[in-house]
């Protein structure tokens, strides 16, 4: 499949999480709705997994560089970041480590319960 078709396929999901932001009155950022969106199409096999695999798969490799222009925005104010950096670490260090563990602990039961447990 084009690469391009499939970055359409995934544009076309982020354009819907657009809309879905507009339009509902929730609190949700439009990402998590086109995240949510693309979890159920793949789920109901409305798309599947290979029309974007190859343009997801360039996404994950790049997603670095995508939080550059986010880095050099946080350089931008970094003396007024600077004051709350203890409590943003004692808030962001905890969560990791809970974050860390859960994701741990859910890959290790999925393993098992697939029998793979050895690999």
């Amino acid at each position: 499949m084009s690469l391009v078709y499939e970055f359409g396929i995934i544009l076309a999901v982020c354009l819907a999480g657009e809309l879905l932001h507009w339009l509902l009155p929730l609190p949700v950022p439009a990402s998590i709705y086109a995240l949510c969106l693309l979890l159920v199409l793949l789920l109901t096999g409305i798309v599947k997994e290979k029309n974007i695999a190859r343009a997801a798969g360039f996404l994950l490799n790049i997603m670095t560089m995508l939080f550059i222009p986010a880095a050099v925005g946080l350089i931008s104010v970094w003396a007024d970041a600077r004051r709350m950096l203890a409590p943003l670490a004692v808030a962001i260090v905890p969560i990791t480590v809970v974050v860390m563990a859960a994701t741990g602990v859910s890959v290790q039961k999925i393993r098992k319960r697939r029998g793979r447990d050895g690999e």
